[in-house]
């Protein structure tokens, strides 16, 4: 979806570039040169964007449904660990990047989405995805949220990133997690709590084409992946005006599920033992958050989470 877009926005300027408007071209690429590092401080977000009635038709569509669990206090800085990754991030994008969702629930904590820094690369694309509240997902642009004195941050991060997305499918419940400790540690760095959420129907927006571990399907994306930083999965859903093939999502209920709060106390130097402890610790609490609501989504008490 975002590729999408940033093709588009990679076309218009080309055209710029190419038509007789070269000089804005050159404008824009100044503007890129001093406003470069923006992205890793905080971004820069607009409330009017961020209320465009089109986003209140984009949550209704699915619909996408935010549920709060426990209060997070505002004095607090928070690092929520968002999963799955699905292949829209949907419930991410519906909940943190739109208003009223999480400032109606959540008042006095301002969320940031943290995303690939490769996006704002992205000409004219980089502005509008900041206006959303979106940052880059670099250790300086979490540091940056999360220095915040006065509390009142919360960084979003998608923990399993590109990767995760190739097990997409419908049913899954497998989360790429074991070997990602980088949120930990900066959790524990700037004592910010951490707060899990599960977002229930996030994988059954899409049909991805079988791409199981070893076939070569999955080695081609998983070395694009490596290559590019982003992930390619091969997917559909319904069109326009007929269900059977299409790029546009099904209308399947998402429930984003915000977990409690795991406090943190600050470590600016914390030892692999302590990750490891904590880290061990968030996904006991991931696991017991979507046991507890499951049932209330459709998920059939058998089935359980997946760590990899």
């Amino acid at each position: 979806f975002l590729s999408l877009v940033a093709e588009f926005c990679w076309g218009f300027f080309v055209i710029l570039i190419l038509g007789n408007f070269w000089f804005l071209a050159v404008l824009y690429l100044l503007w890129l040169y001093l406003d470069w590092e923006t992205p890793c401080a905080g971004g820069r977000r607009s409330q009017w964007v961020r209320s465009w009635t089109v986003w209140k038709y984009f949550r209704e569509y699915f619909p996408i449904n935010l549920v709060k669990t426990s209060e997070l206090n505002p004095n607090h800085n928070y690092l929520l660990g968002f999963h799955p990754h699905g292949i829209l991030v949907a419930g991410a994008f519906g909940n943190f990047c739109t208003d009223p969702p999480f400032k109606n629930l959540f008042p006095g904590l301002t969320p940031y989405l943290h995303i690939m820094p490769i996006w704002f690369g992205c000409p004219f694309f980089r502005e509008y995805i900041m206006s959303a509240g979106m940052v880059s997902a670099s250790k300086e642009s979490v540091s940056y949220v999360l220095n915040n004195e006065g509390g009142g941050h919360a960084s979003v991060i998608v923990i399993g990133g590109a990767e995760e997305s190739l097990n997409a499918h419908p049913g899954s419940l497998t989360l790429n997690i074991l070997k990602r400790k980088g949120f930990i540690k900066m959790a524990l760095k700037h004592g910010a709590h951490l707060v899990p959420v599960f977002s229930f129907g996030e994988n059954e927006l899409f049909k991805q084409v079988a791409n199981p571990k070893g076939s070569w399907l999955r080695n081609v994306q998983e070395k694009l992946q490596k290559i590019m930083g982003f992930a390619l999965p091969l997917f559909h859903a319904r069109g326009v005006f007929q269900y059977s093939f299409g790029l546009i999502p099904y209308r399947q209920p998402i429930h984003t599920v915000v977990g409690s709060p795991i406090p943190v106390k600050q470590n600016l130097n914390p030892t692999t033992e302590e990750i490891d402890q904590l880290h061990a610790l968030y996904l006991q609490k991931l696991k017991k958050l979507f046991e507890e609501h499951k049932s209330n989504y459709g998920i059939p008490e058998h089935k359980s989470l997946i760590f990899e």
